[in-house]
C-alpha cells in the first residue's frame, strides 16, 4: 500500500504510525464510550412533515456510532484491508475487557443485597448507579459484539470489493455502500438481540412490541444513514490531505506499480 521508500522515509513512516494511532485511537474510544452510554436514555427526535407524525427514537449509545465506521474507512482507504481488520479485533477484545472489569468490580465486597426482579441494589443504596450501569452495559455490550463484529467486517469486506470492482475509483461509492450496508445489519442486529436475547429494552406501556422495535431499528438506521452521507465530503478531503500528508496512494496497486 505504501510507495517506495524515499530518503524522507523516516519522516513519512512516523506520520503513518501517528495517523493510524488517531483513527485507531477514536475508533477504540468511541467503542467504549457507546458500549457505556449504551441504552442509558433514549433520546426523542420525533417532529411533523406535512402534519404526518414521524416517530424517530435512537438511544444515546446510537450518537457517536457512525464514527467508528468513518474511522475503518479511512483506515481502509490509507493502510489496507489487514489493518483495518486488526482493529476491528481490538474493539471486539476491548469490549470484552470492559465487561471484564465491570464483573470484577460487581463481584468484590462489599456486594450489596440485589433485588432479583430488577438486578440491582434497592433504590437509595450508594452502590445502585454502578450496578444500574453493570446492567445495562452487560446487556447491551453482549448484544453489540455480534452486531458489531458482523457489521464492521461487512463493512471492511464491501469497502474494499468495491474498491476492487471500480479499480481504485469512485470513492463516494465504497464509502457510502459499504456503511450503508452494514449499518443496515448493524440496527437490525443490535436491536433484535438487545430485546428478544438480554431483555435490556423496556417497551413504553400501552405500545405494540413490534411497532416500537420497528421505530427504533429504523431510527437508528436512519440516523446512521444521514451521518453516513454527511461524511462523505469530510472523507474525500480528508483522503486527499492524508494521502499527501503521509505519502501513500490508497490505488498504486490498480497502477500496475510494485510496492
Amino acid at each position: 500500500m505504501f510507495q517506495k521508500q524515499l530518503p524522507s522515509d523516516d519522516k513519512y513512516s512516523r506520520r503513518r504510525e501517528f495517523v493510524f494511532l488517531i483513527l485507531a485511537g477514536f475508533f477504540i474510544g468511541t467503542l467504549a464510550m457507546l458500549n457505556i452510554l449504551g441504552i442509558t436514555r433514549l433520546i426523542d427526535f420525533s417532529f411533523e412533515l406535512f402534519g404526518v407524525f414521524i416517530p424517530f427514537k435512537v438511544f444515546v449509545g446510537v450518537l457517536p456510532y457512525p464514527i467508528t465506521f468513518l474511522c475503518t474507512d479511512f483506515i481502509s482507504e490509507l493502510y489496507g484491508k489487514k489493518r483495518a481488520s486488526y482493529v476491528v479485533w481490538i474493539g471486539f477484545f476491548l469490549n470484552i475487557w470492559v465487561i471484564l472489569i465491570l464483573w470484577i468490580g460487581g463481584i468484590l465486597p462489599p456486594v450489596p443485597d440485589i433485588d432479583p426482579q430488577t438486578g440491582l441494589p434497592h433504590q437509595g443504596d450508594p452502590n445502585f448507579l454502578f450496578y444500574e450501569i453493570r446492567l445495562f452495559t452487560f446487556s447491551t455490550t453482549s448484544a453489540s459484539m455480534i452486531a458489531y463484529l458482523s457489521a464492521q467486517f461487512i463493512d471492511v469486506h464491501i469497502f474494499h470489493y468495491f474498491k476492487n470492482l471500480t479499480k481504485g475509483r469512485y470513492l463516494w461509492l465504497r464509502n457510502n455502500g459499504s456503511t450503508l450496508t452494514s449499518q443496515l445489519v448493524d440496527s437490525l442486529s443490535v436491536v433484535l438481540i438487545t430485546y428478544f436475547f438480554t431483555h435490556a429494552i423496556r417497551i413504553p406501556e400501552g405500545q405494540s412490541v413490534m411497532k416500537f422495535l420497528f421505530i427504533l431499528i429504523l431510527s437508528n438506521y436512519f440516523f446512521k444513514m444521514i451521518a453516513a452521507l454527511l461524511d462523505t465530503i469530510p472523507f474525500y478531503i480528508g483522503v486527499r490531505f492524508l494521502s499527501k500528508y503521509l505519502n501513500i496512494d490508497p490505488n498504486l496497486e490498480f497502477k500496475g506499480i510494485s510496492q
